[in-house]
């Protein structure tokens, strides 16, 4: 329990590098942005808005069990409920909409197009490679049948067999 601040904040680190990666690489390149301010802002007040919700929600519902999404002090049950029904990580879904929503308020265009993309793909990877292999081990047939039917990230998306 003692080590779940920490992992929360070095997660929220490594996502702060990337945005501000992104600013930089936005004004070391002189990227130009491609919207007007007005729809932008709209967009960005609508991702950040609906990220967050999803990121509360489905904090809502490892809470519920008595966990946390930090590795360090996870749900001691597999969770199905609130969000978990239609995506495996709803989680991490609501914090790439967050970046989504972030590179338009911040009118980063390689925060949208490139940073974001790359964030996606390095959480996607950590997962294959570590997380799931892990809950597999801890939570056994009862996750190889969750992560059979229910997609990684999108609802609706069929998760490979």
């Amino acid at each position: 329990m003692l080590l779940t601040p920490v992992g929360f904040i070095l997660f929220w680190v490594f996502t702060g590098v990337f945005v501000a990666l992104a600013m930089l690489t936005d004004r070391w390149l002189s990227l130009p942005w491609p919207l007007p301010g007005r729809p932008s802002w709209l967009i960005a007040v609508l991702f950040v808005f609906v990220g967050t919700g999803v990121m509360a929600w489905s904090a809502l519902h490892f809470l519920k069990v008595k966990g946390t999404p930090v590795p360090f002090n996870p749900p001691p049950e597999l969770v199905t409920t609130g969000p978990y029904r239609f995506s495996r990580n709803p989680m991490l879904t609501g914090v790439f909409i967050l970046l989504f929503g972030i590179g338009f308020a911040v009118t980063s265009l390689s925060l949208v197009v490139f940073f974001t993309p790359l964030y996606i793909l390095a959480n996607v990877s950590e997962l294959k490679t570590i997380e799931e292999p892990e809950l597999v081990k801890r939570l056994g047939e009862a996750y190889v049948a969750y992560r059979q039917r229910t997609p990684m990230f999108i609802p609706g998306m069929r998760p490979r067999k």
